[in-house]
């Protein structure tokens, strides 16, 4: 049997941004259909590594960085819990000269965001993060960053979307859009049928098939990230920790879990999913021991991977289509989606129902990619 629906918006995508998109909605009072085609936050949303940091992003991202920001202590009056979210400060180290003369350049451009960065020498950070291994130059502190859980996370925008009046189906691909003169026209293979007068393409790594739909191809990759979980151990720990160049990120949850990553997993023959190699769960570790002396003698108990959708130059593609009036864009967050999802849900309702936003989010309209293929032509 067919189901027919009649929405203001429909919304692609069931992962962070698609569901905090459709609670911004309805608190909008807009009606709400999101469509995903498995469960909400089961790929990147909710099997990524749980950093909620601001520190390290592009400049140009920190503008809404910082509104995400100052959503994420708030989150249990917005979604029903805290997901674990640990404003522990965010760390970032530097393993030669180098690497903390960038730090100290970025810390420099970033001063007039409101980030308070500390850097801190080798003696110092010594002094303060004494379980860091002895051989890192130096370091740049984030105060206010953290972490949390992405599964919980995840699952709590969804239910607080469906509570808030969004009509949400999972198990639900979306098989066609197309736009006439009365809005959008959208059938999934689960036999839906909808019409809305405006579309939100967040299908992670699947939205560039959507917005090639609309004449607007993108060079959207995907990765997969390999994250790692040790047995409970001793609370050592006390920042979430990354790595000037990376190659390394980890953080140790209340229960004494240690979650680490830094190595990419492998696509299957469906390139939908993936699965982490044994050898980069074993890089991982390697340098984790490395660096934090007491994980030498962790064990793992588990490790997994997920689909991401990644851009050439980093940076997310968020705001309206340039081909297509009423269709809207928010995908393309790199490995780095998780901490402004919320602040991306805010901009995207402020898109759909008014046409503008108070956060500048220029640097993230699709129209680049079209202006550099034009470039690349003449």
């Amino acid at each position: 049997m067919t189901t027919r629906l009649d929405a203001d918006v429909a919304i692609i995508g069931g992962g962070l941004v698609g569901t905090s998109t459709a609670l911004a909605l309805r608190r909008h009072g807009l009606s709400v259909v999101l469509l995903e085609q498995g469960f909400c936050g089961a790929q990147a949303s909710g099997v990524n590594y749980g950093g909620v940091r601001r520190q390290g992003r592009p400049v140009e991202q920190l503008p809404l960085s910082q509104r995400a920001h100052a959503m994420w202590p708030r989150l249990r009056d917005l979604i029903g819990t805290d997901g674990e979210f640990l404003d522990t400060g965010h760390l970032k180290l530097a393993r030669s000269d180098n690497d903390m003369a960038s730090l100290e350049e970025y810390a420099r451009r970033v001063e007039p965001l409101g980030l308070a960065l500390e850097l801190l020498g080798h003696n110092e950070l010594r002094e303060r993060f004494g379980w860091i291994g002895s051989d890192v130059v130096g370091a740049s502190f984030c105060p206010g960053d953290g972490h949390a859980n992405p599964r919980l996370v995840a699952a709590a925008f969804a239910a607080a979307a469906r509570r808030a009046g969004a009509q949400v189906f999972e198990n639900a691909p979306v098989t066609g859009v197309i736009r006439d003169r009365d809005g959008f026209a959208t059938e999934t293979a689960s036999r839906l049928k909808l019409r809305s007068r405006a579309v939100v393409n967040s299908a992670g790594a699947w939205a560039g098939t959507f917005a090639a739909m609309f004449g607007e191809a993108v060079p959207l990759e995907r990765i997969y990230p390999s994250i790692i979980v040790t047995e409970p151990m001793a609370p050592v720990m006390t920042v979430n920790i990354g790595i000037e160049g990376g190659g390394i990120y980890a953080r140790q949850v209340e229960r004494g879990n240690c979650v680490v990553g830094g190595e990419r997993a492998l696509p299957l023959a469906n390139a939908d999913f993936s699965r982490p190699s044994s050898e980069g769960v074993l890089a991982i570790m390697a340098r984790a021991g490395e660096l934090f002396p007491s994980l030498r003698n962790g064990h793992v108990i588990r490790f997994w991977s997920g689909t991401e959708g990644a851009m050439p130059d980093r940076n997310p593609v968020i705001g309206a289509s340039r081909t297509t009036p009423g269709l809207f864009h928010a995908f393309g967050f790199s490995g780095a989606g998780f901490q402004i999802a919320p602040g991306v849900g805010e901009v995207m309702a402020e898109l759909v129902t008014t046409g503008a936003t108070t956060t500048p989010i220029d640097a993230f309209s699709i129209v680049r990619f079209a202006e550099a293929a034009t470039t690349a032509t003449t």
